[in-house]
């Protein structure tokens, strides 16, 4: 059973989802950080010196009675409470980070659809043949071919498609 684990982990896409997954996390800290420190501070200021990380409700008071003056606070007084200003950095780093992947597959898109332009021949039309046999060999091979892959007998140059 070990030797069957170590075998599955080691599979190549194993390896890739677990490296993607700590650059992910490691590049969601960034973001929390981008969010927390500098985004959300001016955008508090501009709308009457908020911080967004205390925007709370009080659904029930705790051991000792508010009000509270940060959601730390009423949380150690035993507050039940909604935490809403926290939900909405979430939010927003939330939208950053799927903007920041919008933006990396929209360019993993852009450079496939390049090097294909580059070095990838004209897909056939349907309909239009890709393959033929080798009359000396029978070997399925590429339509264009003009000498055969398998026997390496030379062959009769394609005829001109319609």
């Amino acid at each position: 059973m070990f030797a069957e684990f170590r075998k599955f982990i080691m599979r190549g896409n194993v390896m890739d989802l677990a490296v993607g997954f700590i650059l992910g996390a490691a590049f969601t800290t960034i973001v929390k950080s981008l969010v927390d420190d500098i985004i959300m501070p001016p955008l508090g200021l501009l709308l009457g010196r908020t911080d967004f990380s205390n925007l709370f409700l009080v659904v029930k008071e705790g051991a000792q009675p508010g009000p509270y003056a940060t959601l730390k606070l009423a949380r150690e007084a035993g507050a039940v409470t909604i935490g809403y200003g926290v939900f909405l950095n979430a939010v927003v780093a939330f939208l950053i980070v799927g903007f920041a992947v919008f933006m990396m597959v929209r360019a993993m898109n852009k450079m496939e659809a390049k090097f294909e332009s580059q070095f990838v021949k004209e897909k056939p039309k349907p309909g239009e043949p890709t393959e033929k046999k080798c009359p000396h060999c029978l070997a399925t091979i590429p339509y264009a071919a003009t000498r055969c892959g398998h026997c390496t007998s030379q062959l009769e140059t394609a005829p001109a498609k319609a």
